[in-house]
């Protein structure tokens, strides 16, 4: 409690000097688009809808300068472009401004053995500082969920714009607390402990009251599903200001993908971060169930894993996954890609006959509209964002399959490698047609009309 206790003196400490210095010296923001964005490497999702939406602020407001925070100490202007279009294809109209961040250690979860939610919300508004100091721009974008920053923001004269990618926190976590299910947020040791437990209850119940307090305080929310959307809105309680805006997914290269494709051997792809609530154990897991359970007239299908490391952990826990392919005696089926280009990624998925996904209530799941469109029929998690938005019957025709525990998401796999080349591409069309639902020309719509009215000066 005392840890708890000396950052929220921090936090109180640095919001009343906020407050002075902006009575103080009474700035005006420069007219300019600053996206908050810490992490401009890790390579996923957020980080194409960040490239996505520096380029519709630029095409909307031509002569406005766009800039990022981050705390990537090798990001250039021209880095960041050409990374931008490298990897998600996205070409700028012209390289942002960076404004590097040194304090991002603050937001970091080791930075937090305990009360980790807490301290990097918390280690959030000290990066905000750091950021708004350095430099204050008139629209403030958050594209990576740091909520707490936003009174900040205000302070400083900004206009709050959030893109939410998932809750902080949701009405499932705290009720996966009171059920004493183990999970990679909720430790065995408190799952297993009623005391304990409850008061991980009280700590979330309080959480969830400050995060819908400053959450409030944007002037503009786009949530990338219908599942954040309900979790966001019951939160934060401002459903006027939310609107709901898909991620864009780059399915226009990937549509052009041949349906057809070699069986021999027949490949299964999972494209994720490696991070632990991407479950990359329990699709190993299953995939070594399936290969015992194969028909013996089957060929073995083999698997790629492919996605980026953050940092340390992610690449220990990359290394587990790889010893646990030994361990399984199926490594000779398994390969790894690391930190590959989006040109390599396409190539892969173009070879691919399904995807995995195994994260539980993954807010949207662009790699989920990503197997679709390139003809890979998607196994996804039977929660949230692929259940509720993507893996829905096209025409009357099933797009994919659902699962959630390792024997189903086995059942699945074994039915795809079941099915006919003609039942594979029948299933696989009916997919891709639904992906064209998330296009990167849908977000740019949806982000447009819904940012315009701020983003646009009011004509007398």
């Amino acid at each position: 409690m005392a840890i708890l206790a000396g950052l929220a003196a921090v936090f109180s400490a640095l919001l009343a000097a906020a407050l002075r210095r902006l009575l103080r010296i009474r700035h005006q923001p420069t007219p300019a688009a600053g996206f908050f964005h810490p992490y401009t490497n890790d390579g996923g999702g957020g980080e194409r809808v960040l490239w996505c939406a520096v380029r519709a602020v630029q095409e909307l407001r031509p002569g406005l300068p766009c800039a990022v925070f981050t705390g990537d100490a090798d990001a250039s202007p021209d880095g960041l472009a050409a990374r931008a279009l490298d990897r998600f294809g996205v070409s700028l109209l012209c390289p942002p401004q960076v404004v590097h961040l040194n304090k991002r250690k603050w937001i970091e979860a080791s930075t937090y053995p305990h009360f980790t939610m807490i301290g990097q919300s918390l280690g959030s508004v000290y990066l905000a500082w750091e950021a708004l100091t350095n430099f204050t721009p008139q629209f403030y974008f958050d594209t990576s969920g740091y909520a707490f920053t936003y009174p900040l923001a205000r302070l400083f004269g900004c206009k709050v714009i959030s893109y939410t990618h998932y809750p902080t926190i949701s009405c499932d976590m705290i009720g996966r607390v009171k059920q004493r299910s183990s999970m990679y947020n909720n430790d065995s040791r408190i799952a297993g402990s009623t005391w304990l437990s409850r008061c991980k209850i009280l700590y979330y119940t309080i959480f969830s009251w400050l995060y819908g307090l400053v959450g409030s305080c944007a002037h503009l929310v786009m949530v990338n599903s219908s599942w954040t959307k309900s979790h966001i809105v019951n939160i934060w309680k401002i459903p006027e200001r939310t609107k709901r805006v898909y991620p864009p997914c780059d399915t226009s290269a990937l549509q052009m993908l041949p349906l057809e494709r070699s069986t021999t051997p027949p490949v299964f792809i999972s494209v994720a971060q490696f991070r632990p609530e991407k479950a990359h154990g329990l699709q190993l897991e299953a995939f070594a169930l399936a290969l015992t359970r194969l028909d013996p007239d089957l060929p073995k299908p083999k698997l790629q894993f492919v996605g980026s490391c953050r940092n340390k952990e992610d690449l220990e826990r990359l290394q587990k996954l790889k010893d646990r392919a030994v361990e399984l005696h199926i490594n000779e089926l398994v390969e790894f890609h690391k930190d590959i280009s989006y040109k390599d990624l396409v190539q892969l998925l173009g070879g691919a006959i399904a995807g995995l996904h195994s994260m539980t209530d993954e807010h949207f799941g662009i790699v989920v509209v990503e197997y679709m469109a390139a003809g890979a029929i998607p196994i996804a998690h039977k929660s949230a964002g692929p259940m509720m938005d993507i893996v829905l019957d096209e025409g009357g025709h099933q797009t994919g399959f659902l699962a959630s525990e390792k024997e189903e998401f086995s059942d699945a796999i074994i039915k795809v490698l079941r099915m006919s080349e003609q039942e594979r591409q029948e299933m696989a069309a009916a997919s891709r047609k639904r992906a064209q639902r998330f296009s990167g020309q849908r977000f740019h719509e949806d982000f447009t009309e819904a940012v315009r009215p701020i983003l646009l000066p009011r004509e007398a």
